[in-house]
């Protein structure tokens, strides 16, 4: 089976429908053909996240017939799940369903979306049916959330911060999906009698954005109190986080500031983030070697420096690229000093490392062939 197949154009055009218009960020594991001579692919797997995690379903269309709708395989765990039963059934109250599949159309891309959306609300309600099945009565206090039923362990996810619009803290950036934190809470499954709960495994998780905002694997978690429960135990986690998420978005100041501090020294930047102020690049000389300094700056700036890199203007490798330093962090620094400094000192340790680089890059191309 080969996976460089493409699929046919009206699958291919209800996949890219999905993928661009979905409010999941979905992505396509594999894509294959069910025919060994087949021209064209007709299946594909999506990695679908739920509860901070990613489930796996196998779209099996038929290139034969490609304006019938696919079947959806789900994983072995999910064995019970049965949508179409669900479907034709009308529901557990045996009202009417409508379903996107009375109306399906391959010319339409926008069918698969729909069927996307449709089975996925069965999938939570499924889930949600199977937590109420579970004898624990102190996973019932907690939440209503899916459960397998052999598993060992509940896991789900806390929204945190619903109040703050994160999106609009940052002025100007590319987000385009709604940011968010959860707190992942896995609760071991305790069936029977137990003196004692068991204390659950806790991690913060954000979209994968805000990790250009601040870094959520710096954020300490508080400990669990034996005996605690997740209400007594969000408030002030959620407090503590705010904090922190408002201590970023200021930080971002920060940077900004250290950014325009260069100026009197190197001059205007050549590029710049503008948005979360995270890099910069100037141009700078020794003489006649010219060079570019690149600034990588952390988001937990100033208490950690920025990573400087510099590039040749004038010096290639074998493969024609420009000659590069590797990452400098070794000069001087103290995050107590003012911006200004900061930058002055780091303009005068470039004086001296300017001229070690420029010797490696004549030295890297004297070797070079000609």
């Amino acid at each position: 089976m080969s996976a460089e197949r493409p699929l046919p154009p009206s699958i291919a055009a209800q996949l890219s429908y999905l993928l661009n218009n979905s409010p999941l960020p979905l992505k396509v594991d594999q894509i294959w053909s069910g025919c060994r001579n087949s021209r064209y692919s007709d299946r594909f797997t999506l990695l679908i996240p739920f509860c901070l995690d990613y489930i796996k379903w196998d779209f099996m269309y038929n290139e034969m017939y490609p304006s019938v709708p696919p079947d959806i395989v789900f994983s072995a765990e999910d064995e019970g799940f049965n949508p179409l039963l669900e479907i034709a059934g009308g529901g557990e109250k045996g009202e009417e369903r409508k379903s996107c599949l009375r109306s399906w159309s391959s010319k339409d891309p926008s069918k698969l979306l729909s069927l996307f959306l449709e089975i996925r609300e069965l999938y939570l309600e499924y889930h949600r049916k199977r937590v109420g099945e579970l004898d624990d009565e102190r996973l019932k206090f907690e939440t209503d959330t899916i459960l397998s039923r052999k598993a060992e362990e509940v896991r789900f996810a806390v929204p945190l911060l619903d109040e703050i619009d994160l999106n609009k803290l940052v002025p100007g950036s590319p987000w385009r999906r709604q940011q968010k934190f959860f707190l992942q809470v896995g609760f071991p499954v305790n069936r029977g009698f137990s003196a004692s709960a068991p204390t659950p495994r806790i991690r913060l998780v954000s979209s994968p954005d805000l990790k250009t905002l601040m870094a959520t694997e710096d954020i300490k978690l508080p400990s669990w109190v034996a005996g605690m429960c997740m209400a007594e135990y969000l408030p002030t986690f959620e407090d503590n986080l705010k904090m922190q998420v408002v201590e970023a978005v200021a930080a971002i100041g920060a940077r900004r500031r250290f950014i325009e501090a260069l100026l009197p020294l190197f001059g205007r930047p050549v590029e710049a983030d503008s948005v979360f102020c995270r890099k910069a690049s100037v141009l700078a000389s020794s003489g006649v070697f010219t060079f570019l300094v690149h600034f990588s700056i952390p988001t937990q700036f100033p208490r950690l420096q920025p990573t400087l890199t510099l590039q040749s203007c004038q010096n290639w490798t074998n493969q024609g690229l420009a000659i590069v330093s590797p990452p400098i962090n070794d000069y001087p620094w103290s995050p107590r000093w003012e911006v200004p400094k900061m930058a002055e000192r780091i303009f005068e340790f470039l004086v001296d490392e300017s001229l070690a680089f420029k010797k490696h890059c004549a030295d890297a191309s004297s070797v070079a062939p000609s």
